[in-house]
């Protein structure tokens, strides 16, 4: 029995590929080799990497009804080719069905500030309504692929920035965006439509940036920066492309990747460049958020080393109930509802 899953789908296809011994495929062959053993253990990466090489073959017989007759001045397609096409069809069809539907959830993670664990901020992540079990990253990636990265990015952006009005009034948003999607000109439309201030709404570039895209999302960004937008670099820490991209772009919010705090109480190298961090974090004015704390040690491990915010399950699991969202008032919100002198709790 075939495995209905996107997983299950993607094996089938490549099985049915790499099984086909006629000349005529095997450069589709060595293609899917070649990407599977840079993606040991997934086998939809590897396809949607495929299907982005033969992307401009497929986005022109894509175009075409599907009974349609291939046109004369491109390949009749083989078995193997037929099959990738089928299945950028199918996933396009899946995101169109998202976008049309709005079929996407946010969750917001707390973001604390370390001394006095009060919830500062928030990080959106998007839930899909889907019954597959496929991960959101996998959601994104076969978007991209097909083409509608950036419309899929707008989608969660929009359902993010109308959730985050049920958040206490004090808490940022910050916001998973690729850097396709900060150079569209769609989202300084959507950042100023927001009925959040835009002081409250945190970019966050979870993608390296080759180096010539550096300028032009600096220069993207800049008049939403000068109205009071966040900019956040997402995973510094975990190499040298991390560090040059916070160097670029003078990021407000630096977040330490995970692979970096993970088990800092008992590793020496890793106190020596998380207080480094620190350190530079503070020489050039940005805020140093530790990601991915689990455990206690974790959490006193950083605090000694004076990271003032920290993110992860120990701290706040990402919820999608508004009821959780609303509990998440500093102590002085409390305090001061009780006294009288603050305004109506929201």
């Amino acid at each position: 029995m075939s495995d209905p899953t996107i997983r299950g789908q993607a094996w089938d296809i490549i099985e049915s590929v790499l099984d086909d011994a006629t000349p005529q495929s095997e450069w589709a062959r060595e293609q899917l080799r070649s990407r599977m053993e840079s993606h040991p253990g997934n086998p939809e990466r590897a396809l949607l990497e495929h299907l982005m090489a033969t992307r401009s073959i497929t986005d022109e017989q894509s175009d075409d009804s599907e009974d349609a007759l291939p046109s004369p001045d491109l390949p009749t397609p083989d078995e193997d080719y037929g099959s990738t096409v089928l299945f950028t069809r199918r996933s396009r069809r899946r995101i169109e069905a998202i976008l049309g539907d709005r079929m996407l959830l946010t969750a917001f993670q707390p973001i604390h500030e370390l001394p006095s664990r009060n919830v500062v901020g928030v990080e959106a992540l998007t839930r899909f309504v889907s019954d597959d079990g496929a991960s959101a990253d996998h959601w994104f990636n076969e978007a991209a692929a097909v083409g509608l990265g950036t419309d899929l990015e707008f989608a969660a952006l929009q359902a993010a920035l109308v959730a985050a009005e049920q958040l206490p009034p004090h808490v940022y948003v910050a916001l998973n965006l690729s850097p396709a999607t900060c150079l569209d000109p769609r989202l300084r439309a959507f950042v100023e439509q927001s009925q959040l201030a835009v002081d409250r709404i945190v970019i966050e570039l979870t993608e390296r940036l080759a180096e010539h895209e550096y300028d032009p999302v600096v220069a993207a960004l800049a008049p939403l920066r000068l109205r009071g937008l966040r900019l956040a670099v997402d995973g510094a820490g975990a190499g040298f492309g991390s560090m040059s991209q916070v160097t670029h772009l003078s990021p407000d919010i630096i977040k330490l990747d995970r692979s970096l705090i993970a088990g800092i109480d008992h590793a020496a190298g890793q106190k020596t460049l998380g207080a480094a961090m620190v350190e530079f974090a503070r020489q050039v004015g940005a805020d140093l958020v530790a990601e991915g704390i689990e455990t206690q040690a974790e959490l006193t491990a950083v605090m000694d080393l004076g990271m003032a915010y920290g993110q992860g399950y120990l701290l706040g699991r990402p919820s999608v109930q508004p009821l959780d969202w609303a509990a998440w008032r500093t102590s002085s919100d409390h305090e001061a509802s009780i006294s009288g002198s603050a305004g109506p709790a929201n």
